[in-house]
């Protein structure tokens, strides 16, 4: 470690971390990026035995392993209140937990429990989470921080039988933007990330072969998911008199921009 690298990294003593879907994925890039920057990240998902391999990946940071289902009210309650005691207050929520659905099913065909699903992970779990980062930062001393959502290009342009995700993706959006309203009182700062294939499990399948629009299936170019993981860095360190509303990071050739 270099002496700016040293610098920055005491400069950021003391900040604190909720990173939701942290057992793998962007979940995972972004927490061991952000540890290894000097936060103490409380990693928060369904597993707790993927958690404690994130948590493994950096063991220079700071971490809280927190057993979470975003969608249960309960759960989140414990998890802030777990942060808040461990921690004693709460600069960044980074809401990233979310699940994509059933692949390749007709939006006609599409059971209400799955439809269910993807609504109370994608949305009303981040409704969840934002609520108690809202209320933790709002109470806290000095008052204030910041939640990033994780969106996708899907709240743009979506993908053939993506209903449940893309309508998650497009509330997202909406919900990104009425707490950026909101929070201006409290110091509170939100933006979002929306992002196009970067290189997961979640995306394994868009490098053999993906879906297009004219019916097509078609390999599709990704990217390295430690480049989102280094913006969300970016937008989690930036004063709290400075904010990124929105930013769009995509593998550079994927068929999303004009014709593809």
């Amino acid at each position: 470690m270099n002496a700016k690298e040293t610098a920055e990294r005491a400069a950021l003593e003391g900040k604190t971390a909720v990173v939701t879907g942290a057992g793998s994925g962007i979940g995972r890039a972004v927490a061991v990026e952000l540890l290894r920057a000097g936060w103490s990240v409380a990693l928060a998902g369904r597993r707790t035995e993927t958690l404690e391999a994130t948590a493994a990946l950096a063991p220079e940071g700071t971490s809280l392993v927190v057993r979470t289902d975003v969608s249960r009210p309960d759960e989140v309650t414990a998890l802030f209140a777990a942060v808040r005691d461990r921690f004693g207050r709460l600069d960044l929520l980074f809401n990233n937990a979310g699940t994509f659905g059933p692949g390749g099913v007709p939006f006609e065909d599409l059971p209400h429990d799955a439809w269910r699903h993807v609504v109370d992970t994608n949305l009303n779990g981040a409704f969840l989470c934002a609520q108690g980062a809202y209320r933790q930062m709002k109470e806290q001393e000095p008052r204030g921080g910041r939640i990033i959502n994780n969106g996708s290009v899907s709240a743009h342009t979506p993908r053939p039988h993506s209903a449940p995700y893309t309508a998650t993706k497009h509330a997202l959006t909406g919900l990104t933007k009425s707490l950026s309203l909101d929070g201006r009182a409290y110091g509170i700062a939100v933006g979002q990330i929306d992002i196009g294939n970067a290189a997961t499990d979640m995306t394994a399948r868009m490098q053999t072969g993906a879906l297009q629009a004219n019916g097509e299936v078609a390999p599709e170019p990704v990217m390295d998911v430690r480049d989102v993981a280094r913006t969300v860095r970016h937008m989690a360190e930036l004063p709290l008199e400075a904010n990124v509303q929105f930013a769009t990071v995509l593998a550079t050739a994927m068929p999303y921009v004009g014709r593809g």
